[in-house]
C-alpha cells in the first residue's frame, strides 16, 4: 500500500464517539469506506442521521455483528484494512475481529482500539489496568501471535472525554466557581482531538512507514498541566477559579470506594479516577515517542493542521467566540455604560436647572 492510493477500508464501531470521525477522514481522503453497523435504519434520529452523513460522504454500511463471525468476514474480504474503534466494554472481544481478518486472508492492516497510551509500559493501577489496559493488552498479544500486520496508533486524553470539564474528572461541566484537581496540577498532560486521530489514523492505515509499528500522535502544542488548563480557561472566560487539590493518597482512597457508594456507582468512579491518575499523577498521556518502536504523526503527516487546546475551548465558550472577543465586547459594554452614565448626568443637570427656574 501506498499513501496516496485508494485503500479499501473498513471501520468496526463507526458510530461510536472516535469511529464516526475515522469514517468521515477515510471517505473525504477518497478511500473506499465501508462501516460496519448493526442496524442500517435504526429508530433513533441521531444514529439514522449520522448513517445519513455517511451514505451522503459515499460511505457503505454493512450490516453485520462483532458476535457474528461470518458477518465479519464477508466485508472483510472486500477490505485492504480494518480499523478497530470499539469502546472498553468490547475491547477484549476483538479477538474475534483478528479470527475473522484471518479467515478473510485478504486483510493487509488491522488497527486495533487503542487510541491512549502504550499499555505495554504503564504503572496505571485498578480498577482501570485491568478493564482498559490490560484488555488493550492483551489484544495487542493476540494480533502478534497471529501474524496479522498491524499499526497501534497512541495518542493522550481525547479532547472530547477531557476538555468539556477542563480537564476535571469529578465533573462533566466546566468549573463553575472552584475547580478540582487531581494530584499538584504541574503534571503535563497530552490532549488530541478526535477528529485529528480520524485524519492520523486513516493517514496512517495505508502507509508503509506505520506497518507494524505506532504511530505516536502527540500534537505539540497540546501537552501542557492541568493549572496551565485552568489558566487558559480563566483567561477565556475572564474569571478566576478556586482551586481544589486532592492529594494522591486521597486520590487512590477514593479509587478504593467509599462505604456508601454502590458496587456499580463505585467500580465506575474507580475507572474514571484510575485513569485520570494514571493521567494527572503519573503522567501516562504525554508519553515519549521511541523512535525504534514507531513514529511521530506530526513528522510524518506535517500537512494535517491540528485542533490546538485553544482551539477546542473556544467551542465551549457560551458564544462560541475566543476571549480576546468576549474581552472586546466587554470593553464595548463598559463604554456604552459609561457614555449612559454621562447622559444621565446631563438629563439629571437639565432636569434640575428646569426646576430651579
Amino acid at each position: 500500500m501506498s499513501p496516496n492510493e485508494e485503500t479499501r477500508i473498513l471501520v468496526i464501531g463507526g458510530t461510536g464517539r472516535l469511529g464516526r470521525h475515522i469514517v468521515a477522514a477515510s471517505a473525504r481522503l477518497g478511500h473506499p469506506t465501508a462501516a460496519l453497523v448493526r442496524d442500517t435504519a435504526p429508530s433513533d434520529p441521531a444514529k439514522a442521521a449520522l448513517l445519513r452523513s455517511f451514505r451522503d460522504a459515499g460511505v457503505t454500511l454493512v450490516k453485520g455483528d462483532l458476535y457474528d463471525h461470518t458477518s465479519l468476514v464477508r466485508p472483510m474480504k472486500a477490505a485492504d484494512v480494518v480499523i478497530s474503534a470499539l469502546g472498553t466494554r468490547q475491547i477484549a472481544d476483538q479477538t474475534r475481529l483478528i479470527a475473522a481478518i484471518k479467515d478473510a486472508g485478504g486483510v493487509k492492516r488491522f488497527l486495533p482500539s487503542e487510541f491512549w497510551t502504550d499499555v505495554d509500559h504503564t504503572a496505571a493501577v485498578e480498577p482501570a489496568r485491568s478493564t482498559v489496559y490490560a484488555s488493550k493488552a492483551s489484544v495487542r498479544r493476540a494480533v502478534e501471535a497471529a501474524g496479522v500486520p498491524h499499526t497501534y496508533v497512541l495518542c493522550g486524553y481525547l479532547a472530547g472525554a477531557a476538555l468539556p470539564s477542563v480537564g476535571q474528572v469529578l465533573s462533566p461541566a466546566p468549573p463553575a466557581d472552584e475547580a478540582v484537581v487531581l494530584g499538584g496540577g504541574d503534571t503535563k498532560v497530552s490532549y488530541v482531538a478526535e477528529e485529528d486521530v480520524g485524519a492520523y489514523t486513516v493517514r496512517a492505515a495505508a502507509d508503509p512507514r506505520a506497518a507494524g509499528r505506532m504511530l505516536y500522535v502527540k500534537p505539540p502544542a497540546n501537552t501542557l498541566s492541568h493549572n496551565e488548563l485552568l489558566s487558559m480557561w480563566e483567561k477565556k472566560t475572564g474569571r478566576t477559579f478556586l482551586r481544589v487539590y486532592v492529594a494522591e493518597d486521597a486520590v487512590l482512597k477514593m479509587i478504593r470506594g467509599g462505604k456508601n457508594d454502590s458496587a456499580e456507582a463505585s467500580h465506575a468512579l474507580g475507572i474514571a479516577l484510575s485513569i485520570g491518575h494514571a493521567a494527572y499523577i503519573l503522567g501516562e498521556t504525554n508519553f515519549k515517542i521511541e523512535p525504534s518502536l514507531g513514529a511521530a504523526a506530526g513528522e510524518l503527516y506535517p500537512d494535517v493542521e491540528y485542533t490546538t487546546v485553544s482551539e477546542y475551548l473556544d467551542r465551549l465558550l457560551p458564544t462560541g467566540s475566543s476571549g480576546r472577543y468576549l474581552q472586546g465586547h466587554k470593553g464595548v459594554l463598559t463604554s456604552l455604560a459609561a457614555l449612559c452614565c454621562v447622559l444621565l448626568c446631563i438629563f439629571v443637570w437639565m432636569l434640575s436647572d428646569r426646576i430651579s427656574r
